[in-house]
């Protein structure tokens, strides 16, 4: 794979980041092991993690067992060829019982990047990321910390995610102001069957070189083509594990995106690609985008995002894509 630019800085990545989410859960070790094996031999290298990944796809009883997990499993992988990677991982949600294990406050944050440090076996982050706001905490204390890591060398660029627009244009014109660390990329959801980003978001980031790692570029599962309306999601999805399970049936689980689904898949016949394929590939179509990050919780189901990466979308195609999913550039609250 070729290499971009993430946002404005020097950092080179490859133009798919892989997800890890499903590491430790969905994913045993061995299957975690053979995913990023097959996504390093297909050129990436640039991945993707969290403090609570796995957890976020446990049941509640079982969270704190699976705090951390996927960055264990990534650390023990990249160990002994750590330059050879880009590992971004992120910070925000809760990680244990006391009021102070999480959020985007000094305290936590230095506790936090401590952890994933030990945990990812390495001496930095080359992308630390706030995993959503925090009304809590003013910008201004997270950004503070966060310039104190890269000045430290702990930390070499930070980002954000599910920030809405406006919430990254005050953080970006704080940045300026108190002449601190910016944030260098942005995570927002965004894939045929949830546009919101479009409106805002991603113009600002090419208006102001914010690299856009797209996450959820197969909505959850629900683009490939493989769930039925008329009958329950299968028990190892991410409509059915956990706490996530119901957040992406309220996302995804209707009427309006099985409607867009069926005819998505449509167009993907005629234009002789698997529907995962064709959904990637319109991620990567829009210039804002620096990368999605796709995931897996086995290694043959990467076969078809992988070959997005060598897939051009033509103008009609694009064309025809936006025709039927253009509603959903007003978020989830589409019928």
């Amino acid at each position: 794979m070729r290499h971009v630019r993430l946002g404005r800085t020097g950092l080179k990545v490859s133009p798919m980041c892989l997800g890890t989410l499903s590491f430790g859960l969905q994913s045993d070790v061995g299957a975690a092991q053979k995913i990023m094996g097959r996504a390093a031999d297909a050129g990436i290298d640039f991945f993707d993690t969290a403090d609570v990944y796995p957890a976020l796809l446990a049941p509640e009883d079982e969270f704190a067992d699976h705090v951390g997990r996927a960055e264990e499993i990534v650390g023990d992988w990249v160990s002994g060829r750590r330059d050879e990677y880009v590992i971004a991982t992120k910070f925000r949600y809760r990680t244990g019982p006391g009021p102070n294990q999480q959020g985007a406050g000094r305290r936590h944050i230095m506790a936090a990047v401590e952890a994933s440090l030990r945990r990812l076996r390495s001496d930095w982050i080359d992308l630390y990321q706030l995993h959503a706001p925090d009304p809590d905490t003013p910008i201004d204390e997270t950004l503070s910390a966060l310039d104190s890591l890269v000045r430290s060398g702990k930390v070499r660029y930070i980002g954000c995610s599910n920030f809405l627009a406006y919430q990254l244009a005050k953080a970006l014109g704080r940045s300026e102001v108190l002449s601190l660390a910016r944030f260098d990329s942005v995570q927002p959801r965004y894939n045929l069957l949830f546009r919101e980003a479009e409106r805002e978001l991603l113009p600002l980031c090419a208006e102001d070189e914010v690299g856009v790692l797209a996450f959820n570029p197969l909505a959850g599962g629900l683009l490939t083509g493989r769930h039925d309306r008329g009958r329950a999601p299968d028990g190892d999805s991410r409509f059915a594990l956990g706490q996530a399970a119901s957040i992406y049936r309220i996302r995804y689980w209707r009427d309006a995106a099985f409607d867009a689904v069926a005819e998505i898949g449509a167009l993907a016949g005629e234009a002789g690609l698997p529907p995962a394929t064709l959904a990637v590939a319109w991620v990567m179509a829009n210039p804002a985008v620096t990368a999605p990050v796709i995931g897996a919780s086995r290694p043959e189901q990467l076969t078809d995002t992988l070959a997005a990466a060598d897939v051009v979308l033509d103008d009609g195609l694009l064309s025809r894509l936006d025709r039927i999913t253009r509603r959903f550039r007003w978020g989830d609250a589409v019928s």
